[in-house]
């Protein structure tokens, strides 16, 4: 069974950073695509980023240039550096991956941009 585990969000104030990690158990992890979503209250789940095993990455266009996805397949890892924030990129994140043709979710990590 997939498990992912968020973790590294909280409270920032507008122009700030956070990181954010993906921790990923019983998965074929380095040959799936990663992916981080993000949900706002009263929106639709959007997707943010994705990182394919061979390492090619694709942004929102309301995040490219400021957030960056990465993997470390050897600790089964997927993370989110997340720059120059602004309060519209308030949500709760959520780490996300297809194995064997079923979809995974994390439980989410708050992400809280103050202005």
């Amino acid at each position: 069974q997939v498990q992912l585990v968020e973790s590294g969000g909280g409270l920032v104030q507008t122009g700030g950073s956070l990181r954010l990690s993906c921790a990923a158990t019983g998965s074929r992890f380095s040959d799936n695509t990663m992916g981080w979503y993000r949900q706002a209250p009263g929106k639709q789940r959007e997707s943010v980023a994705l990182i394919t095993s061979g390492g090619t990455t694709n942004y929102a266009d309301s995040v490219k240039g400021r957030f960056t996805i990465s993997r470390d397949n050897g600790k089964k890892m997927v993370y989110l550096q997340m720059n120059s924030l602004n309060p519209e990129d308030t949500a709760v994140y959520y780490c996300n991956t297809i194995d064997l043709g079923r979809t995974f979710w994390g439980q989410g990590t708050q992400v809280t941009v103050s202005s």
